[in-house]
């Protein structure tokens, strides 16, 4: 497989620089830290990484949007990318001092294979730097079939697990809460490679959509071979999930 280094000295003078994909404007900026403290549900980890601000993806039900402070880019959610284009060069200072058994949530406001990953290899660049230089305990959590293309370095790592999010049966309600995302048996195919290939595999059912035949959705979910599965429910009306929620996908 051809990889793509991930020139700092190039994006670095591109940085304020502009381009687009799809319906999606990318923007290369730097970061000035690469791993966060979580808090809240996500603290039993020692920290998070993203590599990108912003998803393409888009979900109307995303959390993710209530974490950015401008007003315009919670409503524009979806429609932009913010590259952190020095990140391989934050985590490459932890050489000094190893990150041995630290557990990382990889990543928890973005998703690290959407489309703009595909061009640019930038998670494929973290994942290297994490398995050749520190024995991570690494959480992979993702909704596209891209995250197949690193099977080989999921498989040097001594203590991982690869998400693949899964919320409905029924490509009509995917269609309607996730247009931008790949189908439900693309999904689904990736996974059951993930976990045919003997790396550590989880569905999340989060948040869980209408689904239209429940026993066959579970045959489905159980063919792919994957044990372990977690599920949030939506609460159109009440709880957390609302508070994190836009008002559209209520209207949905």
């Amino acid at each position: 497989m051809e990889i793509l280094s991930f020139d700092m000295e190039e994006n670095h003078h591109d940085r304020q620089k502009r381009s687009s994909l799809g319906r999606t404007s990318i923007e290369y900026q730097s970061a000035t830290n690469i791993l966060t403290k979580p808090s809240g549900f996500m603290n039993t980890y020692d920290y998070t990484l993203n590599p990108y601000s912003g998803c393409s993806f888009g979900c109307s039900y995303c959390y993710a949007a209530f974490f950015v402070r401008d007003k315009q880019q919670q409503e524009d959610w979806g429609t932009w990318v913010r590259v952190k284009d020095n990140a391989l060069e934050l985590l490459k200072k932890y050489r000094r001092k190893p990150l041995h058994g630290k557990t990382i949530y990889m990543s928890s406001v973005t998703d690290p294979y959407q489309p703009i990953e595909r061009k640019l290899h930038l998670t494929r660049c973290l994942l290297e730097e994490l398995v050749n230089y520190h024995d991570v305990h690494l959480v992979l959590q993702t909704r596209s079939p891209l995250v197949t293309r690193d099977i080989d370095l999921f498989q040097r790592f001594s203590v991982i697990q690869v998400n693949m999010t899964i919320t409905t049966d029924d490509e009509k309600v995917r269609k309607t809460f996730e247009p931008y995302c790949s189908s439900i048996q693309a999904r689904l195919n990736a996974i059951t490679a993930i976990q045919a290939s003997g790396i550590p595999a989880c569905i999340t059912l989060t948040p869980l959509l209408p689904v239209r035949d429940a026993h066959t959705f579970a045959k489905r979910l159980v063919a792919t071979g994957v044990q372990k599965f977690i599920i949030q429910p939506f609460h159109p009306e009440r709880g957390k999930f609302v508070a994190g929620t836009r008002d559209s996908v209520r209207n949905e």
